[in-house]
């Protein structure tokens, strides 16, 4: 029976390998489900992405392959994955995607002792081409905070990325912001205080969802917590460093194919769009951005002009004088 193609991937039952192998498969995706609360479309992608590279890989060896075979894997055999797909006619960020999951799922493997192949990580997926920076929309601003929860590599790190991508998306920080954050400036009750630009402070209210993701990392963290600790950590206990949270962001954008201008400034940007689209008020949204200028905020805000016509004369004394 000849195997399944791209077009027809079904159930893992049905893919070429051998029965260990799609047990271990099948044991990643219920932690994925499970433990990572990973959402059906998430999944779907998952499944998808790696039964793709075990059908390629079955015609590459000749047999369907087992978990030997992905341990003993080259470099040159990934490569010819990706040169598969390059010539299918995929996008560079379709490539980069389907990549990174054979990272998540190998570093999964290798967490839980089924293999450990290092000529993965030698292997380097096609440069992104450059777009215009655009809002995410809500699904994949919150599939990227739930992403990033799934790619760490131990469950305390995910905890921690997970947390400052909502700190960012749910209450507007600058990544800036959120990383200069120490264990005495987390709010009390619903509402922090930020010092931003210029010494300057502001009121910012934390969503239900925001605390609960903070109280989840600082409980998941390592490391002893007092008032002048930093909030947000790295693998060595001192505070994380912004290109850390940037190359984050990077590994699970290239999953979602989103573009690369989503990073971790762009989460503040479409909170600002989000909020006025759903039909915020320009200068309420000026104040949670801590924007000095009106100007700034309308530049950060991704909606159609007719709308930011219409709060901006709302929401501008000089507008309403020339009515």
């Amino acid at each position: 029976m000849a195997p399944p193609s791209a077009e027809t991937v079904g159930p893992l039952d049905t893919v070429p390998a051998e029965p260990a192998l799609k047990r271990a498969l099948q044991g990643w995706l219920d932690w994925l489900s499970h433990e990572k609360r990973c959402s059906p479309h998430t999944l779907s992608n998952y499944t998808r992405d790696a039964s793709l590279f075990l059908i390629f890989l079955a015609e590459h060896l000749g047999y369907p392959p087992g978990v030997k075979d992905l341990e003993h894997l080259r470099a040159v055999d990934f490569r010819a994955w990706l040169a598969r797909l390059s010539a299918d006619g995929k996008s560079r960020a379709t490539i980069a995607r389907r990549f990174s999951t054979l990272r998540t799922l190998f570093k999964h493997f290798e967490r839980q002792g089924v293999l450990s192949n290092a000529a993965i990580h030698a292997v380097r997926t096609p440069k992104l081409a450059k777009s215009l920076p655009k809002a995410l929309s809500v699904e994949e601003a919150l599939e990227l905070v739930e992403l990033v929860d799934v790619l760490a590599a131990e469950p305390w790190v995910g905890k921690r990325d997970r947390a400052l991508l909502f700190l960012l998306y749910g209450c507007g920080l600058r990544i800036a912001e959120a990383l200069e954050l120490d264990i005495k400036d987390l709010p009390k009750g619903d509402v922090f205080v930020i010092t931003g630009k210029g010494n300057k402070q502001r009121l910012v209210p934390v969503l239900p969802q925001v605390s609960a993701a903070l109280s989840q990392y600082l409980k998941a963290c390592p490391f002893a917590q007092s008032p002048n600790r930093a909030v947000f950590l790295g693998s060595k206990g001192k505070r994380l460093q912004a290109g850390v949270a940037q190359a984050m962001v990077r590994d699970a954008r290239a999953y979602l194919d989103l573009p690369d201008t989503a990073t971790p400034h762009a989460l503040r940007h479409s909170f600002a769009t989000h909020l006025l689209s759903g039909g915020g008020d320009l200068r309420t949204i000026q104040e949670l951005l801590g924007h000095a200028s009106l100007s700034t905020t309308q530049r950060y805000t991704d909606v159609d002009s007719a709308r930011l016509q219409a709060v901006y004369a709302h929401a501008h004394p000089r507008a309403k004088r020339q009515k």
